[in-house]
């Protein structure tokens, strides 16, 4: 394995070691003051006392659940819910869920994020005493490493090198372990409820339909548009210019000929309208080149230097290919025009059997999907297909496009 991922998975490990070990003493304070604040609702106190407890509970959950989701498969709920009092929370199984997951973040988060620390802190400790062992009395027992008395410079430094690579390769091979495990114990104590889970899939399911059906009468009030606006217009202008030429034929014939070359252009124009429309419905480049060549072939078009990579492997559905066409397409021409950008770079490829799209820029950034950049259309293209779309564009940028289009 690589330096970069082997220490990719260490910092990971222990930012989650810490964040879990946070939690669990969250959990310690917060579960017993609520018990105890429970009780005094008998006496009315409690009704004022209990609801910021379980809205910060809340917000605590909500972010163990940002979290799970961006590093595994966690569960998935409304977030940024308001504060509410106690009747209302009663009857709401979520903060049901949330006071279980405390619980279980009391003990198992604790133990595991203490452990998850301890395993991390080893290696550093063991380093520090290689140079601070004169620090501690000659009988104190952190001078003596497994039956070895350290006793000078030399015994300091072969017995505590020796300690920090045993303790080191315990932290990499166990410190990720115990952190997934964490992972795993929050995890489960957030889980919701098969018929919660069914529920939120059948949103999910209205949400993609809707989007679909949007998406699809877009772009029949697009190609109506077009047709009308372009095609249309010159189809009409070429028919008066024949009859014209056919009522000048009899009086002058000379007449005729530019009246007919001006026909002859207003039909390649409509030719021209008329294959842009039908570009636009699927476009024929990726029939002839596949996905790989119209990216390129868009990145070439595009006035921002641009890198494409792509690696789909084997072939994809038309109707996925299409999709991630016309977000690179859209994505290019936004940086195009208004970026500012000085390169961009677009990658492609294939993961766990989703097409995975990143369009990244270099320009200014701040990108606002209200103010019609052509995000909100890349995203109900992409929801169509069950997919996922995201910016990421802090003012300064970098803007960074990520979409996900399953191919199954």
């Amino acid at each position: 394995m690589p330096v970069a991922l082997w220490w990719e998975r260490i910092r990971f490990a222990g930012v989650s070691s810490v964040v879990t070990l946070g939690r669990g003493l969250y959990a310690v304070i917060a579960v017993p003051v609520l018990l105890y604040t429970s009780v005094t609702c008998v006496v009315g106190i409690g009704f004022v006392l209990v609801p910021p407890q379980l809205w910060l509970l809340g917000r605590i959950g909500d972010a163990e659940r940002k979290r799970l989701a961006r590093v595994a498969e966690g569960p998935e709920f409304p977030i940024g819910r308001p504060f509410r009092w106690l009747p209302s929370l009663v009857s709401d199984r979520t903060v049901w869920r949330e006071l279980r997951w405390a619980v279980v973040m009391l003990f198992a988060g604790t133990v595991l994020g203490l452990l998850g620390v301890a395993i991390f802190l080893l290696p550093v400790m063991s380093f520090a005493a290689i140079w601070l062992w004169w620090l501690f009395p000659p009988h104190d027992p952190i001078r003596v490493v497994a039956n070895v008395p350290i006793t000078g410079w030399w015994s300091a430094f072969t017995v505590g090198i020796a300690q920090t690579v045993i303790t080191a390769a315990v932290a990499i091979v166990c410190g990720p372990l115990v952190a997934r495990a964490g992972l795993w114990v929050s995890r489960a104590g957030l889980r919701p409820s098969a018929k919660y889970q069914l529920a939120q899939e059948i949103t999910v399911l209205r949400s993609s339909r809707s989007g679909a059906v949007d998406a699809h009468a877009a772009d029949l009030r697009r190609i109506e548009r077009d047709l009308h606006d372009g095609t249309q217009a010159h189809l009409v202008s070429l028919a008066l210019r024949l009859g014209l030429a056919l009522r000048v034929l009899q009086r002058d014939p000379a007449a005729v000929a530019p009246l007919l070359e001006q026909a002859r252009s207003g039909a390649e124009a409509a030719m021209s309208d008329l294959r842009t429309v039908l570009r636009t419905t699927y476009p024929p480049i990726l029939s002839d080149h596949g996905l790989d060549g119209a990216l390129s072939a868009v990145a070439a078009s595009c006035t921002v230097p641009t890198q494409v990579r792509v690696n789909v492997g084997a072939a994809t559905p038309a109707a996925v290919e299409a999709a991630v066409y016309f977000v690179v397409t859209e994505a290019l021409t936004n940086i195009a025009r208004h970026s500012g950008a000085r390169a961009a770079s677009v990658d492609v490829r294939m993961v766990d059997g989703c097409i995975a799209v990143e369009v990244r820029d270099d320009g200014r950034g701040g990108v606002d999907e209200s103010r019609g950049t052509g995000v909100s259309g890349m995203r109900r293209r992409v929801a169509a297909l069950d997919g996922l779309l995201a910016v990421d564009s802090p003012p300064g940028g970098p803007t960074i496009l990520r979409a996900a289009c399953p191919c199954e």
